[in-house]
């Protein structure tokens, strides 16, 4: 190894811009060509919703401490002032740059019908029905709030459309008294586009812009000098004191209602001729210039999502792949036995999510279990999980449900899930003071013929039907006893055990996986020879850590090859001679979010895989309760290899890092690999070969009310 200081902060990418690089390969799919044209919609309000998360939390955050004063720097040499400089400059460049490409997309959708009309281009009955559409639905639900006569004035909620409306004075106002400005509020239970009547295709007008265009009728004594749409980005980033909150379910609906009120940390604003409002909504919401996004086009394009997953234009959409029938599940009635007699890894959404619910759903309902312990970090709004541990309750089962209230911005959801489950029986519990339970874990204790019997799903992904359609997740399914073990000691940590146990096939969170894979990443290190070279396959939503990032550059030095798949942040620089030249970085941005993490260790020829919930992050590996295990069984292991190997292939949907720290597409090449579809081709083939084999393939049935519908959410872990 060369003599090199792995605590250079020249070694290390900032995390805030190497996320901003991730939102731009999202942003780039609504700019790609080859990407369906509905889709690139879907894609562009992803980047929209995508950066008002990363402003609420992490822009938030470096403003706290550039308030208070911190100047200490982060891995890369940075301070929060400077970062703060750096986010401005790249989002003002990446906002310019979404917003040329909206206008891009609608151009191209116009020759398929799909419109959004501007004034000047409606019919005289277009206009007629807008007007009436104006008077009965939308005007008695506007409220005009007067910033001169409002003392306090009502607070602007964030991520809510707003008109500033600049009058002529009165008569009896005095002209150098506070301006005359209204604020009006687009009502956002409102559909944001309205549908005009035409014969050639959809024909949309945007609702601020029915506003705008009949706002005299507010102020009918009035001149209107000047209008703008504007909207507000609020600091989100509440902490709540565990040790002294007496109920955590209230401290937590308090915190959610208090970031109503939290300083503004992004103005969005429509570029307007006079900009005389934009300066005094500056002003007046003391909001500094670097964080003022001047927008030539739509402001909040989150709500492109919808028009992207409207009916109709399927033609321009992403064909449908529906998920298949698990390879490793065929059809039965007793899937007990399936798992007596081996374990079933299942692959996300390539096949289908029916078999986790299902059993759930049959060990609710089956007299012979006595017990159900299951992690709940984010499900879905009406969750068929969450009725059957309610069912399962009421019948007098043991449930036993760990609600994490912490996981950010779905709090207010996991509140009510919470008061659902008490009041159905369910034993609830929060997890541990001062960490998020972020471990994926079910686990369920039947009573059989030859006694007690336990039996396990671990996941890399949440208990989330929805989700599941969309993220790309990997949970095993199985009965040993040492997994079970395993998984009932996790439990009893939560409950109660404060120690750690001495586990027999996991490894948790904090330190324990931290430690373990840094002892992995050294026995690399002393298996790879010169004639044998050690081999490391990563696949993680972000590599942030400092300490794993260092255990990397030692194995890079050493010889060792390391490929890492990353999502979104990677702080890691791979390339630089003498420290990391044996590392390569890629990303994948496609049609599923990538959600899987999945370890690999060459380890001399005796391979080893693992899942997990944690990324490599700091926050993951300190302050989070997570789950490692292996998976042992050859051909399950085998076939996550086989899965690496794709994903490392991929010349389609490929990004690569670079050393400086920009991302650029992977050469394409024959043949051409997109490993999504590579992925989803192998579901369709394995299903097809099981039932060849014999094999009845086919979801578990669930109750006939229940039906799984996907709806776009964040990109949330």
């Amino acid at each position: 190894m060369t003599d090199v200081d792995l605590n250079a902060p020249e070694l290390f990418i900032n995390r805030e811009l190497s996320w901003l690089e991730f939102n731009h390969r999202v942003l780039m799919q609504g700019c790609d060509e080859r990407v369906p044209l509905m889709e690139r919609l879907k894609f562009l309000a992803i980047a929209s919703s995508n950066l008002d998360e990363f402003f609420m939390i992490r822009v938030a955050g470096l403003k706290q401490q550039q308030a208070a004063g911190v100047e200490r720097c982060d891995i890369a040499g940075y301070t929060p002032s400077e970062q703060l400089n750096l986010i401005s400059e790249r989002v003002h460049r990446m906002v310019a740059e979404q917003s040329d490409a909206i206008a891009r997309v609608f151009e191209e959708l116009t020759p398929h019908g799909l419109k959004i009309l501007q004034r000047e281009e409606l019919t005289p009955a277009q206009r007629r029905f807008l007007a009436t559409y104006f008077e009965t639905e939308v005007l008695p639900v506007l409220t005009p709030l007067s910033v001169r006569d409002l003392d306090p004035f009502p607070a602007i909620h964030g991520l809510t459309l707003n008109l500033a409306v600049l009058l002529t004075p009165a008569g009896d106002e005095n002209d150098d008294a506070t301006p005359p400005v209204v604020i009006v509020p687009i009502p956002g239970n409102l559909p944001r586009f309205a549908t005009v009547r035409s014969g050639e295709g959809l024909h949309l007008v945007r609702l601020e812009h029915l506003v705008r265009w009949h706002i005299h009728q507010l102020f009918p004594q009035r001149q209107i000098v000047e209008i703008a749409e504007f909207r507000l980005t609020r600091d989100a980033d509440v902490a709540v004191d565990e040790d002294a909150a007496a109920d955590l379910l209230q401290a937590i609906e308090a915190a959610v209602l208090a970031r109503r009120r939290r300083a503004v940390v992004r103005l969005d604003v429509s570029a307007e001729p006079g900009g005389h409002l934009r300066d005094w909504l500056t002003e007046w919401l003391e909001v500094d210039g670097d964080d003022v996004y001047e927008i030539d086009g739509l402001l909040d394009a989150t709500a492109l999502m919808k028009l992207a997953f409207r009916s109709g234009f399927d033609s321009l959409k992403d064909p449908y792949w529906p998920p298949q029938p698990p390879m490793d599940l065929p059809e039965t009635n007793d899937i007990y036995e399936t798992l007596q007699q081996h374990d079933v890894l299942l692959c996300h959404p390539y096949e289908s999510f029916d078999p986790v619910v299902a059993l759930i759903d049959q060990a609710a309902d089956d007299s012979n279990v006595l017990a159900i312990k299951q992690t709940l970090y984010r499900t879905s709004g009406e969750s068929p999980v969450i009725d059957a541990l309610a069912r399962a309750a009421e019948r007098g089962k043991q449930v036993t449900v760990l609600v994490e209230l912490k996981a950010r911005f779905d709090e207010a959801r996991n509140v009510i899930w919470a008061r659902q489950l008490e009041d159905a029986g369910c034993q609830v519990i929060y997890g541990v003071a001062g960490l998020k339970t972020h471990g994926k874990l079910l686990l369920i204790v039947r009573r059989e013929p030859h006694g007690i019997r336990r039996y396990v799903h671990a996941s890399t992904g949440n208990y989330n039907d929805r989700t599941a359609q969309l993220y790309s997740d990997i949970g095993l399914m199985t009965s040993d006893q040492g997994f079970a073990a395993d998984a009932a000691a996790f439990f009893n940590l939560l409950t109660g055990v404060s120690e750690e146990v001495g586990w027999q096939r996991f490894a948790t969170t904090p330190r324990g996986i931290r430690c373990r894979f840094v002892e992995l990443i050294d026995r690399e290190i002393r298996a790879s020879t010169v004639d044998h070279p050690g081999l490391i396959m990563v696949k993680v939503n972000s590599l942030q850590d400092k300490e794993m990032c260092q255990a990397l550059y030692r194995a890079s030095q050493a010889g060792v090859k390391v490929l890492a798949n990353v999502r979104g942040i990677c702080c890691l620089r791979p390339g630089v001679k003498g420290t990391s030249g044996n590392i390569r970085v890629t990303s994948i941005v496609d049609r599923y979010l990538e959600h899987a993490r999945i370890f690999y260790f060459r380890n001399g020829g005796n391979e080893e895989v693992y899942l997990s919930s944690a990324d490599w992050m700091r926050r993951n590996l300190d302050r989070r309760l997570e789950i490692l295990f292996p998976v042992d069984t050859p051909p399950l292991r085998n076939r996550l290899v086989a899965m690496l190997n794709t994903y490392f292939a991929d010349n389609v949907k490929a990004y690569a890092l670079n050393t400086d720290g920009t991302w650029t597409p992977v050469a394409r090449c024959e043949p051409a690999v997109r490993a999504q579809e590579v992925l989803r081709r192998e579901a369709v083939e394995g299903a097809k070969s099981a039932v060849e084999a014999g094999a009845r393939l086919r979801p578990l049935t669930r109750p006939e009310s229940y039906k799984a519908t996907p709806v776009p959410e964040r990109g949330r872990t």
